[in-house]
């Protein structure tokens, strides 16, 4: 690698150490571009302080940076990977013995000079000495968001409220689903680092692990630890109902304990599960402004809450809730900030596979869910057979003459719509669903239209956002079975799907450059197969249109986990055999 002084890194990928390098920079550094020979990684102030949060050392960043660059590591590089290290945590918060909340700092300068930022002041109502100030407990959240734009995030040492008890057990050893279960040597650290013997150092953060890996045993490894009432919050009801089936099945919980809260029912348990969805619905539409005065800044100024805006938000308030989950964190909409600002005494875990958020939110998670607790690469858990061999793979297709002048002369967002939706793609579907005829096979993409016309080609059934929950149940069970070999879904199935023995899915169209998405629908194939067979993912791009260049901004986040994408173009596919690919560039 060669380290710069702007703070980028450039990683040769033709080289004998690639992966080892590659692995080490993912912990404390972000993945900015990956064409085929030179990758560009950037060493930016969250993935720092993320690192740092997590355990990292800034010596310990340094050496792994001069253990494998060519050459000395600038100096301004080693000054500011200390300093940046060193900010998280100089800051802390602390309950007092009131209990009042207070921010101190064992330098007085620094006390003075945050304090005096507008955006922290706002949050202080009163001195104690010159290292200690006193916050307003009710800005718990929004102090910490603050003190992230201003450059010092805070260790959050004030302690949470333990919530009302809730006897819980695993039934590790037992028979769930007819085979024994226990956690996984990586599900029990991620629950161990994340309780942290009960200390104020544990409590709220974010679990990191590809789909496939078992987030949701995670989160129920920490409410067996935690012993307290649960709010479950996720991406729709199908997941909700995917939780409520895992809790019955592994834990000690009984039925009248757990609660489905949706459109369809509304119960209040002692574990409540519940989508963001309900949650952000409003009765009325916001007028212009609202949503810059509900959510901008996290400052006094935005004007509270009130039941006309989110009705649903009351549920934050039925029950004593001790621990609360955000599954999918990454996909957290806007107004879940602002409320989790105001949930800091409860403890918070995220699950995810990717932090990437497309809105440059990143480091609202880290100062409202809490910094990255555990992480383990993608290629870690495939190698240990915990996640499917997978194979990716980019089909570059030529557009016709006529569609190109079209294109040509196209608005650049109706660009990609008409590459994203070209019919050639139609044919290649074809031609992959036949190369694969023992596999069960997903075809992903975002416009109804261009799926429809797919679903009717192929005699396949459609699942998108207007599927009554009980039909899409009823073809995820089809796909279980075995009886139905092929589902072809829009975007609304990026999440949440529990289908084991699928082990093809080919992305027709995808939503623009989306990193998360990309990572989500590699997701739905990575369960590992009864038979151990590999997983492959298809993509399916226009030559030299916006969908190449957006495909090849997807790829991003995959390529940080060890993916490579093998590209082919239409007339190598006569010859193509799935079985002896070996994803190269």
């Amino acid at each position: 690698m060669v380290v710069q002084s702007d703070r980028t890194v450039l990683l040769e990928v033709d080289n004998p150490g690639y992966q080892e390098a590659r692995d080490a920079l993912a912990r404390f550094a972000e993945l900015e571009k990956s064409p085929e020979h030179i990758h560009t990684y950037r060493l930016s102030p969250l993935s720092l302080w993320n690192a740092a949060a997590s355990g990292l050392s800034a010596e310990a960043i340094l050496d792994a940076l001069a253990r494998y660059s060519k050459y000395d590591i600038p100096g301004n590089i080693q000054a500011d990977v200390r300093d940046y290290v060193s900010r998280f945590g100089r800051l802390k918060l602390r309950r007092a013995p009131d209990g009042g909340l207070l921010l101190s700092a064992e330098d007085p300068l620094l006390m003075l000079e945050v304090s005096r930022q507008r955006k922290v002041s706002q949050f202080i109502i009163g001195e104690v000495d010159e290292r200690t100030v006193q916050i307003n407990p009710a800005m718990r959240g929004h102090i910490k968001k603050a003190l992230v734009d201003v450059g010092f995030p805070a260790e959050d040492l004030a302690g949470y409220v333990d919530g009302a008890p809730l006897p819980i057990h695993l039934l590790e050893a037992a028979r769930a689903n007819g085979k024994a279960f226990n956690l996984r040597h990586y599900q029990r650290d991620a629950v161990e680092t994340f309780y942290a013997d009960g200390s104020a150092q544990g409590g709220s953060g974010v679990v990191v692990l590809p789909c496939g890996a078992g987030k949701t045993i995670v989160g129920m490894g920490v409410m067996e630890q935690l012993q307290t009432n649960t709010l479950i919050l996720t991406t729709n009801t199908v997941a909700v109902r995917q939780w409520i089936d895992e809790l019955h099945d592994k834990t000690s919980l009984a039925t009248d304990e757990v609660g489905e809260y949706t459109g369809d029912v509304k119960e209040i348990k002692p574990v409540t599960i519940t989508t963001y969805q309900i949650l952000t619905y409003h009765k009325r539409r916001p007028r212009a402004g609202d949503e810059a005065d509900l959510f901008d800044d996290f400052g006094t100024s935005a004007r509270p809450f009130t039941p006309d805006d989110f009705p649903h938000f009351q549920l934050f308030n039925q029950r004593d809730w001790g621990l609360i989950v955000y599954d999918e964190v990454h996909l957290l909409p806007a107004p879940m900030f602002r409320m989790t600002a105001e949930l800091q005494g409860r403890r918070r875990l995220g699950l995810t596979a990717t932090l990437v958020r497309e809105d440059g939110k990143e480091d609202h998670v880290f100062a409202l869910i809490g910094p990255k607790k555990y992480d383990v690469p993608w290629k870690d858990l495939e190698r240990q057979g915990w996640i499917a061999t997978a194979y990716c793979h980019e089909i570059r297709l030529d557009m016709a003459p006529e569609r190109r002048f079209e294109y040509a002369l196209a608005e650049s967002r109706e660009q990609y719509r008409l590459a994203a939706t070209d019919p050639a793609k139609m044919a290649v579907v074809q031609q992959l669903i036949a190369k694969h005829p023992d596999d069960q096979v997903l075809v992903i993409g975002t416009y109804l239209d261009q799926l429809t016309k797919i679903a009717a080609l192929l005699d396949a059934p459609l699942l998108t956002g207007k599927t009554p929950v009980r039909e899409r149940q009823a073809l995820y069970r089809q796909m279980r079975e075995g009886t139905l070999r092929c589902l072809v879904v829009s975007k609304v199935a990026n999440f949440a799907i529990d289908l084991p023995d699928v082990s093809v899915a080919i992305e027709v169209s995808g939503t623009f450059g989306s990193r998360q998405e990309e990572a989500q629908r590699l997701g739905r194939i990575l369960r590992p197969k009864s038979d151990d067979r590999p997983a492959h993912f298809y993509a399916i791009v226009m030559r030299d249109t916006r969908d190449q260049l957006f495909a090849a901004n997807r790829q991003m986040f995959l390529t940080e986990q060890g993916y490579k994408y093998e590209i082919l173009y239409h007339d190598d596919l006569v010859d193509y055999d799935p079985a002896h690919s070996d994803a190269t560039w």
